[in-house]
């Protein structure tokens, strides 16, 4: 299965405007924001990651749902913060 997560921007590296920073339940990583149209994200906001990339740009209340369901739905989610743990942008 694969999911969707959503994460909240903490910084946009300035030394590769196409990265981002972001939170997802305490695990942070660099993710690629290059799908998105240029500016559209700033710290504090929630993008849809899905295997490193953001896909959109969500509002926290859409970010609390998707999460909420993640956690209800268990293993899947779990497989999925596990690898985002392990992955790298290089």
């Amino acid at each position: 299965m694969c999911l969707g997560i959503p994460g909240e921007v903490i910084e946009i590296l300035s030394d590769r405007p196409d990265l981002a920073r972001v939170d997802v339940s305490g695990v942070k990583r660099a993710i690629n924001i290059g799908l998105l149209d240029e500016g559209e994200v700033k710290p504090g906001d929630w993008v849809l990651i899905h295997v490193g990339f953001a896909l959109s740009k969500i509002d926290e209340d859409e970010a609390r749902a998707a999460m909420e369901f993640l956690e209800g739905i268990g293993k899947a989610y779990e497989d999925e913060i596990a690898a985002l743990r392990e992955s790298q942008i290089l």
